[in-house]
């Protein structure tokens, strides 16, 4: 999913220092384990938040666009505990994070925002948590729809789609394909 950053917290932070950046599609913004020293949004493109497994399995955490903060919650951690890699080319907004933390600490209607962030955050992770725990790759499409308005983005990027409910991109390929064979256009059986 693609949250959107609160408009308060957005606004605190906009008058902090900052400093903007670019990613080339999959270049690392961070890796697991590197120390946290600065937050980021995501001004432009696109930056998925992954965990990675012994095994090479992968899990995505976050699917940072436009408007998000990617892993706001390294915010209050020494250090990342996923990587940070973006999906597209992207531009970034960057904060110092001992900066962020005086801010939180000195006001309280910015410990409230954070706060409403983090819990919309919480909201998105568990409607993920729910979706993934569909063992059909149909039932896991519809739940994605009935959170996306928006519907299925462009045709070349529905491997994001696959990844975000941990479905083989093949999968998702082959229910898609069902559906307008079916004359369905996606939203649902």
């Amino acid at each position: 999913m693609i949250a959107i950053m609160q408009p308060a917290l957005f606004d605190l932070l906009s008058r902090l220092p900052h400093e903007s950046l670019r990613l080339s599609a999959g270049e690392m913004l961070f890796q697991q384990h590197d120390p946290v020293r600065r937050a980021f949004a995501v001004s432009e493109g696109l930056v998925h938040l992954l965990r990675r497994q012994e095994d090479g399995a992968e899990f995505l955490l976050q699917r940072a666009g436009p408007g998000a903060l990617v892993a706001e919650a390294s915010v209050l951690s020494a250090c990342y505990h996923c990587t940070a890699e973006a999906a597209e080319d992207s531009r970034l907004t960057s904060w110092a994070l001992a900066d962020i933390r005086a801010l939180l600490e000195r006001d309280g209607t910015a410990a409230l925002a954070f706060a409403a962030h983090l819990a919309a955050e919480v909201r998105s992770a568990r409607l993920r948590a729910e979706i993934v725990s569909l063992r059909r790759v149909a039932d896991r499409l519809d739940a994605w729809l009935a959170w996306h308005e928006e519907g299925l983005p462009d045709k070349g990027a529905w491997h994001h789609v696959a990844r975000e409910i941990s479905v083989s991109p093949e999968a998702l390929y082959r229910e898609i394909a069902r559906r307008r064979r079916m004359g369905n256009t996606g939203r649902g059986p």
